[in-house]
Parts: structure tokens; sequence; C-alpha cells
């Protein structure tokens, strides 16, 4: 047996089922051993390292088990990082195999010879080793999948051309030698009574609590609504953490932040207590001022507690037997006054994304596009929403519920993961169906490529739907509206502008299916198509991009300061300021409560 031959026992040994790679010579030794090993595990050829490890990400992220990417020495190894930078920022786990150059050339400038440790310290800083004797990789190996696994984030395990071809030596029973074990321990660690005491104290004390769930929460919901329940508080949710709760509890308020909804922002605003459950949402300005409310955290890693606020108890422990045991400590409120005025502020958000949907725009409003996708969703699909003004539609106008599950690229917010993540969660789930939400840069960028990789597996999936909704507007929209609102600038054509492509067409010579979109009368029906296709579709929507991305606490002021920006010569500059007070009108229009 063969070091490479060996690698593949162990990971059949831990289970994996998947590897996501691009083969290239400094893993041939591995590649070798995988015609010997009849593909087991799995090797699964994506267009690019970059999309490999994306879809490592979107495997783990949907399958809740640790995501397994390879790739070459030197470039195959740097186009990896990306993709692993995203698993680290959002806590995913995710395991790197690469290559290196044979180690009699290493510190000769020899060709694709990177220095991968100091390459890999940081993406890999809980765990990155290379491989450079036999006896040494069972250890290595274990390390790498139990690190990854327990502190949910991304190791790396390095091992040059000659060492995958030496024959395999188990390490001995011997001095310095490290033997090695399998197996994931299982905990759920707790915090001590007297703090949860205390934290009981703060929230029993509270006449308006609000809460704020991530995706640590996701295994909690059943405590999580029986803690909002007792306290009468209102939930809103960080992005990843958009499939905890459904969105048809009348208490649960959506997003929060940039992307949110504006009624997490009016229950941050108005809270006098905050309760944050598996969550490090970064963004301060959108949780309660300063000194207004008591706070209360409760995360898993220690590392992770009292960032961003400044919290009067924190708990580290296990969400689900955290809240069990805070739940005989709390007092049930009698007055349901704050609770109702947060389920009246969600309700009346939910009518204004009705009416925002409805704006008329030219050809197609995005808001529409995905709004009406809301009522078709089925109860078990998977959706991934790319970074940009799709991430906004995605945030806002989808309302989960049932065994609905959606992740986007919540920290690194890098572009390109929508396709690579759904592509990862068919493999995970390949009975269920996946969407996906991608912008047309994105897609351009990423998501083109990726659908020869669709075209190639998806007959292996037993249901074989995985839906690719292009909002095509021929523009970098977020950042052209960043620019328009942050900068006071207006378009800048050369950098922002997007050819035109015809994508349902390109999804057809590729043996998929698709349309294109460009009436609203079009919309539904095209959904329907797609989503009782018999293979993979991709609908190609042309959309507004004068609609814009309002935040939900931007103010008529803001609005009017990013259409003077506009209107400085701005090339789109009459619709854009025409749709902008379109949109932000429906807030006050009859029957919204505000006038």
């Amino acid at each position: 047996m063969k070091v490479s031959d060996y690698v593949l026992e162990r990971l059949r040994e831990w289970e994996v089922e998947y590897v996501f790679a691009y083969p290239g010579d400094g893993i041939n030794g591995l590649l070798a051993a995988w015609g010997r090993a009849d593909d087991r595990p799995r090797f699964v050829q994506a267009r690019h390292e970059e999309m490999a490890a994306f879809e490592a990400v979107g495997y783990a992220k949907f399958s809740g088990r640790t995501g397994v990417c390879a790739a070459t020495s030197g470039p195959g190894a740097i186009h990896l990082l990306n993709g692993l930078y995203d698993a680290k920022l959002d806590h995913v786990p995710v395991v790197a195999i690469v290559g290196q150059t044979d180690r009699s050339a290493m510190g000769g400038s020899y060709q694709q010879e990177v220095d991968l440790l100091s390459l890999y310290k940081d993406v890999a800083s809980e765990f990155c080793e290379m491989v450079t004797v036999p006896a040494q990789l069972p250890n290595v190996l274990d390390r790498a999948m139990r690190v990854a696994a327990t502190r949910r984030t991304v190791t790396a395990v390095i091992i040059p051309a000659d060492v995958q071809e030496l024959d395999y030596e188990a390490p001995a029973h011997a001095f310095k030698q490290v033997p090695s074990s399998l197996g994931l321990p299982r905990y759920a660690p707790i915090p001590v009574a007297e703090d949860l005491e205390r934290a009981a104290q703060v929230l029993n004390a509270g006449d308006r609590v609000a809460m704020l769930v991530g995706q640590g929460a996701r295994s909690a919901r059943p405590e999580v609504e029986q803690v909002a329940e007792i306290l009468g508080a209102g939930v809103a949710k960080a992005l990843l953490g958009k499939d905890v709760l459904p969105d048809t509890l009348p208490y649960v308020t959506g997003s929060i932040g940039l992307l949110g909804t504006r009624a997490s922002y009016e229950m941050m605003r108005d809270c006098d207590t905050l309760l944050v459950v598996g969550s490090s949402f970064p963004y301060t300005q959108f949780l309660p001022d300063f000194g207004q409310a008591r706070a209360v955290q409760i995360d898993l890693d220690p590392s992770m507690v009292g960032l961003r606020y400044p919290f009067e108890v924190n708990l580290v422990g296990d969400a689900v037997e955290t809240l069990r045991r805070l739940v005989p400590l709390l007092d049930r409120k009698t007055d349901r006054t704050w609770q109702k005025t947060v389920e009246d502020n969600a309700a009346r958000w939910w009518e204004v994304m009705q009416r925002r949907a409805e704006v008329s725009a030219d050809p197609v409003n995005p808001e529409y596009v995905v709004h009406t996708l809301d009522a078709l969703l089925p109860e078990d699909a998977i959706v991934a929403s790319d970074s940009g003004s799709a991430a906004n539609w995605y945030a806002r106008h989808l309302r989960f519920r049932g065994r609905v599950r959606g992740s986007l690229s919540g920290t690194l917010a890098t572009m390109g993961p929508g396709v690579p993540y759904v592509i990862g969660a068919k493999f995970a789930h390949p009975d269920r169906p996946a969407i996906a939400i991608v912008g047309d840069g994105a897609m351009q960028m990423n998501g083109l490529a990726e659908l020869v990789t669709v075209a190639r597996y998806y007959r292996q999936w037993s249901d074989p739907r995985l839906v690719v909704a292009v909002l095509n507007n021929h523009d970098l929209n977020q950042v052209t509206w960043e620019m328009r609102a942050m900068q006071g600038a207006p378009q800048f054509e050369p950098s922002q502008d997007l050819p035109d492509l015809r994508y349902a067409d390109i999804a057809r010579m590729m043996g998929l299916d698709g349309v294109r979109v460009e009436k609203p009368q079009d919309v539904e029906p095209a959904w329907r198509q797609a989503l009782t296709a018999d293979r993979p579709f991709v609908i190609d929507f042309r959309t507004d991009p004068a609609v814009p991305p309002i935040p939900p606490h931007a103010t008529w002021d803001q609005i009017k300061a990013a259409a003077a920006s506009v209107l400085r010569g701005d090339s789109d500059r009459a619709s854009v300021v025409q749709q902008g007070v379109k949109a932000k009108i429906q807030e006050f229009l009859p029957g919204s409560g505000r006038k």
C-alpha cells in the first residue's frame, strides 16, 4: 500500500463520501490511488479549484458533515484559498488536501514551488501540517478531520508528490512515533449554574425582550421557540441563521442588518433586553444603542463571546443544552403588549414587501422575481444566494417554512458561491430540490462554467431539480448602489456595465433546460416550469438595475442624498430616482400603519 492509497482508505474510515477537487500533477499519486480504489470516496470534478472549495463548503453547510476538497501544488493550492476563507469565516468544517513539489526540489525555486505552510497558516490556522514521512500520515489526517469538525474551521494536509508514492508504513510503538485513532467526540458543554441564574435574572427583569439567533442555534429550534414564548419576545435572524426558525411564526421579524427587515430594525431600536443565541452578527449599529438594553449571549465558542455589544452575561455552551437549563429559571411574562407590537410590525413589513414586489419596473422588478418564488418554494428546498443585490431579495422576500434550508457567503461575502453551493448541496441531499439565486456578475464569474459540472452529475441525483435563477440586469448592481449611497458618486459604467448573455440558451447547449423572462407575467410560469423540470433549469430573468436595495433604516434624507448623487451624472438617473421613490413610499401608504 502506498501513502496515496492509505490517504483514501483513511478518508473512507472517516466516512468521507465525496472529495471535491480538480486534478494536477502535484496529486498524481492520489489520482492513481483513486483509480485503484474504484473511485471511493467519490472524486467530484469541479471546473476550477475555487469551485471545488465552494462545493465542499456547500456540502458541509447543508449536510452538517465535514467537507473535503483537494488540489494540486502551486496554482491549484492557491485557487482553493477563497473558498477556504469562506468556510473559515462562516465556521464551516472543511479539510483541504493539497499536493506539493517533491521534497528533493524544495528550496530550489522549482516549478510551481510555493511555500504552502506559510500560505495556509492563516486560513488553516487551527491545523496545517505537511507530511514528510509515511508514519506521520495517520496522525496528521486524523487531527485534520477532528479539528475541522470540532472547531468548525478549515484544516489543511500538504503531501509532497514523492511522499504520495512511498510505501505506507504505520507509526510504531516507539519513541517519537505518534499513533492515532478514528472518531469524533460528542459533547455539549453547559454554563455553570451561577451564570445561568444571572442570565435568567437579566431576562426576567426585561419588559421588551428581543432575541437574535444565528446558525449556532439551528439545532435548538424547539428551545428557541419555547424561550420566545415564555419571555414574550420577538426573534430576528442573522443571515446565516435564516433557516433557524420558520418565518411563519408571527413574532419572527426576519433578517437583520443592511439586508434585513424594518421589523427587525424597529425591534432592536425599541427593546430593553437582548438575548443573542449562536450568532456573531458583526454590525453593531443594528443592535440596540449601547446602554439601552441589558444583554445576554449564548455561544459554543468562548473566543466569540463578549463581541459586538456590552453583554452583561456571557454563557459559553451548546445552544440546546444551555436553553434547556435556562427555561426553568425564566418567568413567563403575562403582559404580551411588546410581542404583539413586534408581530404587528412584522406583518406590516410583509405587506410592504408585497407592495414593493408589485411596483412596476423595466423590464422586470427583481423583487417581484424572488417574491413570486416565496409562495412556490418547496418545503424541502435548499436555497443558496450569491452575494450582491440578489442577497437583498433573498433576505427580505423569501419566507422559510417547513424543512427549507438556506445559506450564502455570510462573513466573507464573496462573489460566486451560489451555483457551487447548490452543487455541494445536491451531493449532500440528492433527493431534495436546490435553488441558486445569483446576479449576472456572479454567473459570469463562476456560475457558467459550473453548469458543466451540473450537466455532468445531475443524472446521479434521485431528484434532478437544480434551478439557477439569474437576475440579469447588465450591472454589478450592489457596488453601483453602494457607490451612489456611500460615495455620493454616479454609476461608473466602465467598471459596472456587464454584457448581456443568453444564460438559458447556454444551459440548453449543455443539455440542461432554461427560459428567458422579459415580462412580469412570465415570471410565475417560469418558476413553475423550473420547479417541475426533469433536469436542472436556468431562468434568465431580465431585471431592472434601477430598483434600489434600500436598507430598512433608510430615511427620506438618505434617499434624497443618494438621489442627488445620481442626478450629478448617472446614466440611468431618471429611472433610478423614480424606482427609489416608488420603493420607499410603499412603507408609508395607507394600511401600512405609518403615515
